[in-house]
């Protein structure tokens, strides 16, 4: 009998989140008597102009600095923690990483695809979410901002934006280090070092990190030759260097290098579910290869089996440079120029089991690489009653990819001889003259991007109360492909020309599925025949945002708005092929050169409040939301390979609320909000997709909610800060977010399930009053949460018609993890 679900949470989900709302009326009771404390003005650059928080009419979740730091967060996919309808997972390696914001993102497995939430970095954007992941070092904040921004933002922010600032040079001297220790051998230090390099001129900052973790999941490797037996690890350093020039009041640059280098092995998989019947992929590969799959673990034995290595070896690298040239009092001309370079090289056992069946190699032939070049400029200006904004962007991007699958010594056994019944040498095809070990595909991209955009935001203030704010962008986006698609131990066309002996010996049918199992895509040399191909695209965009405010008091202001975002199309970096059938009635497997997919818009609209309530000692905001995607991207692994396909229409709709409380009881703060969404697949049919036979891998979807589509979500993050005598002070944090079930598989497979959880993270501290050392303790998913990342189907073990046969597999969350931290600072 097949697993389909496990208990993936050992509390239940409501409670930590319930205790902490007893703890806050707790708090207010016990202090109702003491002076009224209240929040700081939070400054966000939502609007690519500094303001404050409250008056700004877009849905932003705001970080500082010091909530970040005491809940843990390192990177952006530590940040959900402290985001309500937030979600970023990774799959096969960390640079497949992926973020989502009301349930809406872009899969980041096929690079091929731009995200639909936009990272950018000290105003630098990063072209795929995995490039923007790994350690952000110090910060001054992040802002998540929820929704289109493309007005401001560009092509890539239709579901969203998360704005990462950087902590900027000091003329004051500062030093700050930090050395942590926690279990699974966890073994990290950073330091960032301040100061003045020219007196009131010229200030730079220096911050390096470095971090080792033994891995989360332990590996058994079978007959190898993988000899490492756990897998998830972590081994980084990362670097950046910053220059602040200021020779004048007027004119400022601020200079930016950084480096990182990952050197690691990710990503096994556990089963998620074994079909149970005596004919299944288990029992199959089992015979093949005793020990191949086990059928009686739960995934959260974290026991993955992988006889190949999983090496990640990623660099990134990256300069930039800012200017802002105060031309009057009023008006302000900023340029941000970027280089940067990224590269991973990635090594798979692509079947997930010990059974030696397709592989990518570790020897760097298997990587992707982008470089970018970006110029932004633009000028901004105020008068009485008028903020306006105009600009310009040129973004230059060079994808180079190079993705090799090999037959492994146990391909031919698998697929010709268990699956296929010994069918094949029917007619001639032997381990002797295909799938030789070593075989397999070998295709490269090179792909080159060119966007141009002009950009407007303007608000015009018809007095003291009511504003309209009005920005437009028109995007020019020019993509051009060379694929080279090349197939050694091929047996496709021996199968297709043999298909008439093979219908006299088994039947059309069983003929056809004969043919089929030896020509999918990764098999087939026709997509050799088509030599290097070549393809191009060009799009215009006219996207734009409409808001009216309204200040009903000094404390309390509402909002209308409406946003159109886009994402530009592209090409699919895989192989796709269709069967035609000919004139004679047999199928023929063609490779199609064309791989193209066209561009997604949304349109959405939003109604919300901003409040300052109890003498601004809370902060409460309200929006509700409604966002309709036209041409949604959709990027799914079917099994064999990815497909890429464009869903008609996808709707949001829901509420969002974020509040920040500085209680009556001094040092005690909360932090949250909740996001509540329906985001559902409108119905569609097969001719709507533009491949009508794909419609059966995607047969869950039409009328469904998306995958990664929670409908609650809900945050907390309390902190409490104590003078305790003696020069020392206490300092505490707990963290917390729900989020109800959604599924993990962008076909909706039930396996793929994820139950609703609530993840903790909890850390306290002692330290001086001075702030000079603070030792810490905490934990990370502190109750041990057991969660998928991602469910997936088993590379060549399914059967979309027929479960009990199929395998699936899952990329699993983090367990828990804890330690001490020492900080110091001068």
């Amino acid at each position: 009998m097949g697993r389909y679900q496990w208990t993936r949470t050992r509390a239940s989900h409501l409670a930590i989140l319930a205790g902490l709302g007893l703890l806050t009326s707790a708090g207010a009771a016990a202090a109702q008597d003491q002076a009224t404390n209240t929040v700081e003005d939070i400054i966000v650059t939502a609007q690519k102009r500094e303001q404050n928080l409250q008056d700004v009419p877009v849905v932003v979740t705001a970080l500082s600095e010091e909530l970040l730091q005491d809940a843990g967060v390192r990177d952006i996919k530590e940040l959900t923690i402290l985001t309500p309808g937030l979600t970023v997972t990774s799959t096969s390696n960390e640079a497949i990483t992926t973020a989502r914001i009301r349930g809406v993102g872009t899969v980041g497995d096929n690079p091929g695809l731009e995200s639909s939430v936009l990272v950018t970095i000290d105003g630098v954007y990063r072209p795929r979410n995995g490039v923007g992941f790994g350690d952000l070092g110090n910060l001054q904040r992040i802002e998540v901002l929820k929704g289109p921004q493309g007005t401001l933002f560009g092509k890539n922010a239709s579901a969203g934006v998360l704005n990462i600032l950087t902590e900027t040079p000091s003329f004051d001297f500062g030093a700050e280090g930090e050395l942590t220790a926690g279990n699974y051998g966890q073994m990290g230090a950073s330091v960032y070092v301040t100061g003045p390099v020219m007196e009131d001129v010229l200030a730079g900052s220096v911050y390096f990190a470095t971090r080792q973790r033994d891995g989360f999941l332990d590996v058994t490797t079978g007959p190898g030759p993988r000899t490492l037996d756990e897998d998830v690890d972590q081994s980084f350093w990362t670097g950046r260097g910053q220059l602040l020039w200021q020779p004048t009041e007027r004119f400022s640059g601020r200079f930016i290098a950084d480096y990182s280098k990952r050197e690691e092995n990710c990503c096994a998989a556990t089963q998620l579910f074994v079909g149970g019947s005596a004919t299944s992929r288990a029992v199959l590969l089992n015979v093949v290869r005793p020990g191949a799959v086990d059928t009686v673990a739960t995934p959260y034995d974290r026991n993955a089996r992988s006889n190949r290595d999983t090496s990640q070896n990623i660099e990134d690298q990256g300069v930039s440079a800012e200017f802002n040239f105060d031309l009057t009092p009023e008006i302000t001309l900023t340029s941000i120029t970027a280089a940067r370079s990224w590269r991973t090289e990635n090594g798979q056992d692509s079947d997930f089991t010990t059974a030696d069946l397709v592989w990518r190699p570790t020897n760097g032939a298997n990587f992707t690489e982008i470089g970018q070049f970006s110029q932004e400029l633009r000028i901004a200006g105020s008068s009485e009653n008028v903020d306006w904004l105009l600009g310009g962007f040129y973004a230059k991007e060079d994808l180079t990819a190079g993705f090799q699958l090999l037959y492994g010594t146990d391909y031919y056994a698998y697929i010709a001889g268990r699956l296929l019944g010994g069918a094949p040498a029917l007619i001639g095809l032997t381990a002797a003259n295909i799938f030789q070990a070593g075989n397999g595909s070998r295709d490269s991209y090179d792909q080159s991007t060119e966007s141009w955009a002009l950009f407007a935001d303007n608000t015009l203030r018809f007095n003291d109360r009511v504003s309209l704010n009005i920005g437009a962008r028109w995007t020019n986006d020019e993509k051009d492909l060379n694929s080279i698609y090349r197939t050694t131990g091929s047996s496709c066309d021996q199968a297709e020309g043999a298909l008439p002996t093979l219908i006299g010996v088994v039947g059309a049918a069983a003929a056809t599925q004969i043919a089929g199992t030896l020509c999918l895509n990764n098999e087939n040399n026709d997509f050799d025949d088509l030599g290097p191909t070549r393809q191009q695209r060009a799009e215009d965009a006219v996207t734009g945002t409409i808001k009216l405010k309204y200040d009903i008091t000094d404390d309390a202001m509402i909002y209308g708005s409406y946003a159109r975002g886009f994402k530009a199309g592209g090409f699919n970096l895989d192989r796709e092929q269709a069967v035609v059938i000919l004139p004679s009635g047999l199928p023929n497997f063609t490779a199609d050169r064309d791989t193209e997919f066209r561009g997604e818009y949304v349109n959405a609209f939003e109604l919300g409040a901003k409040l300052r309530l109890f003498s601004n000692s809370l902060l409460f905001n309200i929006a509700g939301f409604h966002q309709t995607f036209d041409d949604f991207q959709l990027n799914t692994f079917v099994g064999t390979a990815f497909i890429v396909e464009t869903l008609p229409e996808v709707i949001s709709k829901g509420f969002d609320a974020d509040f920040v409380w500085a209680t009556p009881l001094d040092g005690l703060t909360f932090q949250g909000g909740v996001t509540l969404a329906e985001t559902t697949i409108s119905p569609f049919t097969a001719s709507q997709l533009l491949v009508a036979s794909r419609f059966n891998s995607l047969r869950r979807l039409p009328g469904a909610q998306l995958s990664f589509a929670p409908e609650t979500s809900a945050t907390l993050a309390a902190s409490y800060e104590h003078d305790m005598g003696a020069g020392l002070v206490f300092r505490s944090n707990v963290s917390a977010k729900y989020t109800s079930e959604y599924n993990t598989g962008s076909d909706l497979h039930p396996s793929k399930a994820q139950d609703a959880m609530t993840l903790v993270n909890a850390r306290i501290g002692i330290g001086s009053e001075s702030g000079r050392w603070m030792l810490e303790a905490w934990a990370q998913n502190l109750t041990d949460v057991d969660y998928l990342q991602v469910g997936f189907n088993g590379p060549f073990q399914v059967d979309e018609n027929n479960d009990s046969v199929s395998i699936y597999n899952a990329f699993l969350g983090a367990p828990r993890t804890y330690g001490v931290t020492l900080r110091l600072t001068y």
